[in-house]
């Protein structure tokens, strides 16, 4: 028996969670209580549905049968209370009996209340209180009913008394029932209209966001590419102009210039990018740079297979390449080199962009990770998709600048079907 009790009660968790999970899947449920039960959860506002979900994990089966044992030592000790104050009134048996049905069954409306608020509050119905009303004179009249059946004595069941019996019903159940259940009912609403508000608060701060990070990646490329095009198109035609010794280095350069465009134009589309895509599009933009300073720039670029399909956010590091060149390359007399590498550091996956060139200001390197608009553009967007990830801007070892950073990797399943 106490089995068949165990596996209808799982069989019930079970059901709930799987409706408060997914509403749809109470149609799926067969016919009878099981259905009408999961219907009525489907019902469920999506943050009721997540607090009951809670609830109903933390104390499942066993659980919830210690939880419901500890309820019997507060209710217990208030009908031993009763016992020691009126022993005249009741028995002890029906004196502990009766503190633990009222206990029970309030705890029982609590509960109620506690997970479907939104049912008395917001949608202003008065149903579950009527039944409580109606379970209460129900439960009236059936004792009123044994005690004229058990008692010795006749019991007259005058107008006067009847009146008076249904008004002790109506205040014990208001002071017991509808006043408790309504302050919770109410409490939880104003909870509910918060955690809402506050929701739609985060929600809209995540799309100003990201507005801003598309706003600010507009406004990186508006002036990168102008520049970078206007310089690359003015090499195009100084080696033109050299004649069949510059016209295949200047179709080179172009072929190299259409080839950054067009992985730019792709990635300009994408908010995430895979990695491979990004190292080629910024190995497109080193060769027309290269094509352009000719010796005084060097580079090298290694990415690691396993690391190709991972997904970051797009022209992260293209800005960096450029911010190295621009402001470490270019003003070198002797030029320098640019390396960019992929490594797996402590789980995190470490994206570095070092240059031999100029180095930081002297006014060090808290002012420089501070500075121009590409590096704070790099910070905002890597946050925004990964709060874990950093940028970081240092010193280099062997002089210039080294830029990482660090993000959780993150790869497609059809990106990792595509690479098997």
């Amino acid at each position: 028996m106490w089995g068949k009790i165990k596996q209808l009660h799982q069989q019930m968790d079970d059901d709930a969670i799987l409706v408060l999970e997914s509403p749809d899947a109470a149609a799926t449920l067969p016919a009878g209580y099981r259905r009408y039960i999961g219907e009525r959860l489907a019902t469920m506002s999506w943050i009721e549905r997540q607090q009951f979900r809670e609830f109903l994990l933390k104390y499942r089966c066993a659980r919830f049968y210690k939880a419901a044992a500890k309820l019997l030592i507060p209710f217990t000790a208030v009908g031993v209370l009763q016992q020691l104050l009126w022993p005249e009134k009741l028995s002890w048996l029906v004196s502990l009996v009766l503190s633990n049905l009222i206990g029970f069954s309030l705890a029982c409306g609590l509960m109620g209340v506690w997970f479907n608020y939104r049912m008395l509050v917001a949608n202003r119905s008065f149903k579950p209180l009527l039944r409580i009303l109606l379970a209460c004179m129900g439960g009236l009249a059936v004792g009123m009913g044994a005690a004229t059946i058990f008692s010795d004595r006749p019991m007259l069941l005058s107008p006067e008394k009847l009146a008076r019996n249904l008004g002790i019903a109506l205040l014990v159940v208001s002071l017991l029932y509808f006043v408790p259940l309504g302050i919770v009912a109410m409490w939880r609403n104003r909870q509910y209209e918060a955690l809402t508000l506050q929701l739609q608060q985060g929600a809209e701060r995540d799309r100003l966001a990201r507005e801003l990070s598309e706003s600010q990646l507009r406004l990186l490329r508006a002036q990168i590419e102008p520049h970078f095009l206007f310089n690359t198109l003015g090499a195009v035609q100084q080696l033109a102009e050299q004649g069949e010794q510059g016209a295949g280095k200047a179709a080179a350069l172009t072929a190299d210039l259409i080839a950054f465009l067009r992985a730019s134009l792709a990635e300009m589309r994408s908010e995430q990018v895979p990695l491979h895509s990004e190292f080629d599009m910024v190995a497109a933009y080193l060769r027309v740079m290269q094509a352009r300073m000719g010796a005084r720039l060097r580079y090298t670029l290694d990415l690691p297979a396993e690391f190709a399909h991972a997904t970051i956010p797009s022209m992260i590091l293209l800005t960096l390449a450029e911010n190295a060149i621009k402001h470490g390359i270019e003003p070198s007399l002797r030029g320098g080199e640019i390396r960019l590498s992929a490594l797996l550091v402590d789980g995190m996956l470490r994206l570095r962009v070092q240059d031999t060139g100029m180095g930081l200001p002297e006014s060090g390197a808290e002012s420089a990770q501070e500075s121009g608009l590409g590096l704070e553009n790099v910070r905002s967007r890597l946050l925004l998709s990964d709060p874990s990830a950093s940028l970081i801007v240092r010193d280099g070892e062997e002089g210039g600048v080294i830029a990482e950073i660090l993000l959780s990797i993150k790869i497609a399943s059809s990106l990792k079907e595509a690479a098997a």
